[in-house]
């Protein structure tokens, strides 16, 4: 039997936060994003379970999210409260003797030699809740399995704070008749761009011509969508500290930006601080995004890859320069973001 993998989610990680700092919000909907301000722009970085059943999800505009819940309370992002939370949670389970992967704030893939092939993986997993339960009072949800892929699949279906196990034996059963977007990695372009060929669930990604994939995703795109919709994933699970592969900043302007001139000055400062930040930190740029939403809320992105020898400030100011000259349209803007992505030596 080979051994297992866990995925451990915090449920609802930021609210979370929130409830215990402020224990008479539990069971009320909360949104938290912004400033806190619903009647201002900004977005939902996370939703209470309570404010999720009026519809509102992270992503979502706060007057969206106000319109949807108006009974919701809404708080501002509070980033130290949520590392601090984050830290305890991952000392917790590297105190349990796990190799742990860390996927961001909120979850990590966890190897642990009590996990070589037996064949109840499920109590391991209970014990680990119970851990960071213990020490943080904070609830989660673990997915098990022999790959990434599938426990970090699994865990969707055993929120909140339960276990799912999801092998090959189980894999198209619970998976084979849902869209491909349910797989980890696939978005939503890519899983319209399936579409129009003509593969609509993960079942049919799985019997689907790599050949023909790759002439329409490449070569090493078309044929790995093929092993996803199969569960596979030989990765192991590392120890390595997780390190992020872009920064970046957003802006939303309160009132729509009509003037280009305007908007050009906002994405250079915020190329300059974007750059100062990554470049401080010894971290090598390759390429630089930037994000334009127009009013009302249409996004949409362009990007400049750097030359090796132009690592500084001034390349990758002039590099965002370049990606937004080639934004067609000059229509009133309500945000503006820009990204520098990390070359891969770097990260």
């Amino acid at each position: 039997m080979p051994d297992w993998i866990l995925h451990l989610d915090l449920d609802q990680f930021i609210a979370a936060v929130e409830i215990l700092r402020r224990p008479e919000l539990r069971g009320r909907p909360l949104v938290v994003g912004g400033d806190g301000d619903p009647t201002k722009r900004g977005v939902v970085s996370t939703a209470s379970y309570e404010a999720r059943a009026f519809g509102v999800h992270s992503g979502q505009p706060l007057r969206t999210a106000a319109r949807r819940c108006p009974d919701a309370v809404f708080l501002p992002v509070d980033r130290a409260a949520y590392e601090e939370a984050s830290a305890q949670v991952f000392a917790t389970l590297r105190d349990s003797g796990a190799v742990i992967e860390p996927l961001g704030w909120d979850e990590a893939f966890l190897a642990h030699p009590a996990l070589r092939r037996v064949r109840d993986p499920e109590v391991f997993a209970q014990e680990i809740q119970r851990r960071v339960r213990l020490s943080t009072r904070l609830d989660s949800s673990v997915g098990i399995g022999h790959t990434k892929l599938q426990a970090k699949t699994a865990t969707g279906f055993g929120k909140p704070r339960g276990v799912f196990r999801l092998t090959a034996e189980n894999w198209f059963a619970v998976l084979g008749d849902l869209g491909t977007d349910a797989l980890w990695g696939i978005g939503p372009k890519t899983s319209r761009k399936l579409a129009e060929l003509g593969v609509h669930s993960v079942r049919q990604l799985a019997t689907a011509s790599d050949v023909e994939l790759a002439q329409v995703f490449g070569p090493t795109t078309g044929p790995w969508l093929v092993r996803l919709a199969n569960g596979g994933d030989e990765s192991p699970v590392t120890g390595a500290p997780w390190v992020p592969r872009s920064a970046g900043q957003e802006h939303t302007f309160q009132v729509d930006v009509a003037d280009w001139a305007e908007v050009r000055d906002e994405v250079a400062r915020m190329a300059a601080d974007v750059a100062r930040a990554a470049l401080a930190d010894g971290r090598g740029i390759a390429r630089v995004v930037v994000k334009v939403r127009f009013a009302p809320f249409f996004t949409e992105t362009h990007g400049r890859v750097l030359s090796g020898d132009a690592d500084d400030e001034t390349a990758v100011v002039a590099a965002a320069m370049v990606a937004l000259d080639r934004f067609e349209r000059r229509k009133p803007v309500r945000l503006i973001g820009v990204r520098a992505e990390f070359r891969s030596d770097d990260a």
